[in-house]
């Protein structure tokens, strides 16, 4: 029995602890100590080359905005035309994702799951407001809605020429990024869901479209960034009228009058606006990946 003690209280032994009466415990490397001198690097670069190109223009902007304190940054932003055009930007940006999102993954859904004639030209069609200048988009909208309109529809100058130039410029965003997520997915799932009884729309929204939703939310967020920094086309399908006049617009107009404090004050409410929208997007984005 002393024997059969004796290698019970061997095997079961807990390691003695150092001098001091504390134990040593291995810490994993950090990251920076994990980086090798190429990664340090390309890592130092990269945080240089963004600094100058992103970083600095855009604190330079801030601090030019914030020039005249904060009484003057307010009274830049508040006044009737700079509200108005931050609101129809909005707005029209807004209005412009959702139907993307809806449209754009209907869409990449019938490229990927669908055979049709034609297949091959709509997925050039798509791609089409990437290749083309933002002034050409609105050449083209305004030889088909402006004032001499071969089909009776006159959108120079009102607020739906705006929302809809913004889904021209913006409509490949969204296809491109659900579309390959789509291309990768395995439907043994979808077949299985059918084949135990659920119904198409049960299948998508049950099966397909958590799959989806993360792919959705990037190109959603890429929607809405473009469509607020949008100018070319408005330029000409606002016709110059003030009520159909966005930020972007309005900023050029406070530019072309030396205005730059009025110009960089509307520029920093763009700058927060579209960052707000997009972190959300990006945080439902991640959230979503991770339940995924």
């Amino acid at each position: 029995m002393t024997v059969l003690h004796s290698a019970v209280s061997t095997a079961v032994r807990v390691p003695e602890a150092p001098p001091g009466g504390r134990r040593r415990s291995r810490r994993p490397a950090s990251a920076a100590q994990r980086l090798g001198p190429g990664a340090a690097l390309g890592l130092g670069a990269s945080v240089l080359w963004l600094s100058l190109l992103v970083l600095l223009p855009l604190a330079a902007v801030i601090a030019q905005s914030l020039g005249g304190g904060w009484s003057g940054f307010w009274s830049a932003v508040t006044t009737p035309a700079a509200l108005q055009a931050l609101r129809l930007t909005v707005l029209a940006s807004l209005a412009a994702t959702v139907v993307n999102v809806v449209m754009g993954t209907v869409l990449a859904w019938v490229l990927v799951r669908d055979d049709f004639p034609g297949k091959r030209l709509v997925e050039v069609l798509i791609d089409v407001p990437f290749a083309l200048p933002t002034i050409v988009a609105g050449v083209v909208l305004l030889s088909l809605y402006g004032s001499n309109s071969p089909v009776g529809i006159t959108l120079l100058g009102t607020q739906r020429g705006v929302a809809l130039a913004l889904l021209f410029v913006t409509l490949p965003f969204v296809v491109r990024t659900v579309q390959p997520v789509l291309m990768a997915m395995d439907t043994d799932a979808e077949q299985a869901a059918a084949t135990l009884g659920a119904s198409p729309r049960v299948v998508f929204g049950r099966v397909v479209l958590p799959v989806l939703l993360p792919a959705i939310a990037s190109g959603a967020a890429l929607s809405f960034a473009r469509a607020m920094g949008e100018y070319g086309s408005m330029l000409l399908i606002s016709g110059g009228l003030q009520r159909a006049s966005v930020s972007s617009m309005y900023i050029y107009s406070r530019i072309q009058n030396f205005d730059y404090a009025d110009a960089s004050a509307t520029a920093t409410i763009l700058l927060g606006v579209s960052l707000v929208v997009i972190v959300a997007l990006d945080l439902l984005q991640r959230r979503m990946a991770r339940r995924g």
